[in-house]
């Protein structure tokens, strides 16, 4: 399921994301696995709720690497009501959206260029834009290059949703 993805690598691009990696400056030595970081974190309930219930936790401990697009707990209440209570109900489809949340490989911040595309694990592509700051989708990354010890976290505002 998983494949590696091939990432061309160009312009290097400042991001801001500093007040969340100072926080978690003993976790960047790479000590810490994504699931950890995001259970540690408490931004991220809903999302490891999901990651529970579709019964992807062991693949998120996994050897790696991964990029996880990981979306807050305030994205997720801006879906419509009944959403995530649905989506925790059908593992499938759960699964589908988690997968598109996930890039094989690290892709850190200064790998993105403008309307560069990335495969998910899920088999869909994202594509992401650069002007008026870093997006995936059309979701706004908010904090990049969340180093763990299997990958690297890019929070955002939205939750992505497959085709």
């Amino acid at each position: 399921m998983l494949r590696t993805t091939a990432i061309t690598l160009a312009s290097v691009c400042a991001f801001a994301g500093t007040a969340w990696a100072d926080d978690h400056g003993t976790m960047a030595g790479g000590e810490m696995d994504i699931v950890d970081i995001a259970v540690e974190n408490g931004n991220f309930t809903t999302l490891v709720a999901a990651v529970e219930a579709a019964g992807l936790v062991d693949t998120l401990k996994g050897e790696g690497p991964f990029t996880v697009f990981a979306p807050t707990d305030e994205a997720f209440a801006m879906l419509p009501e009944g959403t995530v209570e649905a989506l925790l109900d059908d593992t499938e489809a759960l699964t589908g959206i988690l997968t598109y949340h996930v890039v094989p490989g690290a892709v850190m911040a200064g790998d993105l260029t403008e309307g560069m595309t990335a495969e998910t694990v899920n088999g869909q592509s994202v594509t992401f834009t650069l002007e008026g700051g870093p997006q995936v989708n059309g979701a706004n990354i908010i904090m990049t290059d969340i180093e763990a010890s299997n990958g690297v976290i890019h929070v955002i505002d939205t939750v992505l949703m497959p085709e």
